[in-house]
């Protein structure tokens, strides 16, 4: 991290959201305030043999909604026009456009998933390269494959190809990156864009995160892992992180992105300023592929490596935007952890998964843009489906109504499996 009192402040000018709540950020606020659910019965592709049949989808929305042609897009990722939609509201409202003189000051970051698995083709290539004792013929396989698959779509899955397509959008010929870290990716993402105009390699970053998963790979995937939800009967009340009840989370998709602009570019061209992104933490915790550590040891060095990174005291913090899975293991150890860094259970934490579920790779940066809408209103969004107490989860966790409450400065966490963990604080901007 860049400590050093000259360093550039970054601050946020734009954001947008592709969301199952709702597909802008004033629709989004709406529905956490109101404590709303996005889970239904999944529709995407049939799941009813599935040990989960329930996810979080985005609803009425597609590309030709912000101006793009959909033959155009029709063989790019569907987590790829996501990432489109909301990258065209941030830049949209950040009204950055009329400002870039020099595009190579102009980058992309994104925390994007791979793209969707053509499970359809996979499975017909599968069943055609079969001999006669049922064994896999890897000629046959490879011919079927050659016939089947289309050359676009296949480059279309790599994690790559989201902020290249963004790139090209607006033009933005400087710095461009994507990492996968699983459900870190897009708060990191943000960290490492942030980092970058802080170094002074470039004056703005369009930075977020995209992924959709809710497919039979994906699905099939996290049920192995035994990380989702099963509460099928009962979909809006299946994610309930902290609770003693819960069971897993739920599946969502969706994007978010933001503008990240230095404070001086965003002032000469009198910008309005969401929010200032002033700390980042970054750790592993070098533990299980799975696991968080049951100490907390990578989530507790995160967060303290963020504050002191923002130059500020544990007690500043007057919100922690969770990761709050719904998961038995992550809840209980986030809540152990965030009781280490900041004592007691004074702080105020929410999980807003609990709403939209969890949307992988993209849930940092959605998560980053409800802080900043806590901070403009001061309202806490809630955990909802908080009904049955959990011993060894004994937090202030605003429990199933949004709360009225200051809010200047908040912190945002991300924990990954692979043990990433990225904790990101944003603060209302103060001059």
């Amino acid at each position: 991290m860049n400590t050093s009192s000259q360093r550039r402040r970054v601050v946020i000018t734009g954001a947008g959201v592709i969301n199952p709540l709702g597909n802008d950020v004033t629709t989004l606020w709406t529905a956490l305030q109101e404590g709303k659910s996005g889970v239904a019965h999944t529709t995407i592709f049939d799941a009813s043999k599935f040990p989960t049949k329930i996810s979080a989808e985005i609803k009425n929305w597609d590309i030709s909604q912000i101006g793009l042609p959909p033959e155009k897009w029709k063989l790019r990722g569907r987590h790829t026009g996501f990432a489109a939609g909301a990258a065209q509201q941030a830049v949209d409202g950040s009204g950055i456009m009329d400002s870039i003189k020099n595009p190579r000051r102009f980058g992309v970051y994104m925390g994007s998933g791979e793209g969707n698995q053509d499970f359809y083709s996979f499975a017909s290539m599968m069943a055609s390269s079969l001999d006669d004792q049922g064994k896999l013929d890897l000629v046959k396989f490879t011919r079927a494959g050659m016939d089947t698959l289309n050359p676009v779509q296949e480059l279309e899955q790599e994690p790559s190809m989201p902020p290249g397509h963004i790139a090209s959008m607006f033009n933005a010929q400087g710095p461009n990156a994507n990492c996968l870290t699983a459900c870190a990716a897009s708060s990191q993402a943000i960290g490492e864009a942030t980092e970058i105009i802080r170094r002074g390699e470039a004056d703005v970053m369009l930075s977020g995160g995209t992924h959709s998963m809710i497919h039979p790979f994906g699905v099939t995937g996290f049920n192995l892992l035994t990380a989702l939800s099963t509460n099928n009967d009962a979909p809006q009340g299946a994610s309930r992180p902290f609770d003693r009840l819960r069971d897993g989370f739920v599946l969502g998709e969706g994007a978010a992105m933001v503008v990240l602009e230095e404070l001086q570019h965003a002032k000469a061209r009198g910008a309005e300023i969401l929010g200032e992104v002033i700390g980042y933490g970054s750790t592993a915790d070098a533990y299980r592929v799975t696991d968080i550590h049951p100490e907390g040891r990578g989530a507790i060095g995160c967060m303290r490596m963020a504050l002191r990174d923002a130059q500020i005291n544990p007690d500043q913090i007057d919100y922690v935007n969770a990761h709050g899975t719904s998961t038995t293991v992550n809840d209980k150890v986030e809540s152990k952890a965030c009781r280490e860094v900041f004592g007691g259970s004074s702080v105020p934490v929410s999980s807003t998964k609990s709403m939209m579920g969890h949307l992988i790779a993209a849930a940092g940066a959605t998560e980053l843009i409800v802080c900043l809408l806590a901070m403009r209103d001061n309202v806490l969004p809630p955990t909802i489906n908080y009904e049955n107490p959990d011993p060894l989860c004994d937090l202030d966790y605003v429990p199933n109504a949004a709360r009225d409450a200051k809010c200047e400065i908040a912190l945002t966490n991300s924990f990954g499996f692979g043990g990433q963990n990225i904790s990101v604080v944003a603060s209302q901007f103060k001059g």
